[in-house]
């Protein structure tokens, strides 16, 4: 089972993180785009990778 994210607690958190002060309108817009954007990650999330898969490129020097 996976738990979404609860997005109006995370914009609540980064407006204080960020010192910013948002109105209503920006905090509801910003939760529908975050809402899309999750929405839209959710079947890359979902595809299934093989364990013996690097999750990320290695770079040596």
């Amino acid at each position: 089972m996976t738990t979404q994210p609860d997005w109006a607690a995370y914009i609540a958190q980064m407006e204080q993180i960020l010192a910013l002060e948002l109105d209503e309108a920006r905090r509801a817009e910003l939760l529908t785009q975050f809402n899309r954007i999750a929405a839209m990650a959710e079947p890359l999330m979902a595809f299934p990778l093989d364990d013996r898969m690097e999750v990320a490129g290695v770079y040596k020097l």
